[in-house]
């Protein structure tokens, strides 16, 4: 099982950045300069923890419901670690009166958002040299 805190992005900073930089930046090439943005100060962050307190996975929540920038470190992928996150933003989510949240999937993680009950709008697009979809989920 993993722990999961929900933080604002003053404490969420030094732990997500590391997990978003390593994984966005170092492993998909996306620009560094584009990795944390304006919008992570209004977000609600999701951070995952194993059982000896280390970080190992992250995602976050916009005010519009929009939940984005999930990221597992690479040997805890596959693990479920990426589920808790997802589900602790979603009820979050739920909690804050969204009727739906959004996730603008990677097309290699669309079957995994699938698999939560998220649908694909059929929109492909490119972000950061990636191709997205769109894909909202019914609260």
């Amino acid at each position: 099982m993993y722990r999961i805190e929900l933080m604002d992005w003053e404490r969420a900073q030094t732990i997500a950045g590391p997990i978003r930089f390593a994984i966005f930046v170092g492993e998909q090439n996306v620009p560094s300069g584009i990795e944390l943005d304006d919008k992570d100060a209004e977000c609600m962050h999701a951070v995952a923890y194993d059982d000896a307190g280390k970080a190992i996975g992250t995602g976050r929540l916009l005010p519009d419901g929009h939940i984005g920038r999930m990221a597992v470190i690479k040997e805890m992928r596959r693990q479920g670690v990426g589920d808790a996150i997802l589900d602790a933003l979603v009820e979050e989510a739920r909690k804050r009166g969204h009727k739906e949240v959004v996730v603008a999937a990677q097309l290699q993680a669309a079957e995994f958002y699938r698999n939560h009950g998220f649908v694909a709008d059929g929109k492909v697009y490119k972000e950061a040299g990636i191709l997205h979809e769109n894909m909202p989920k019914a609260l």
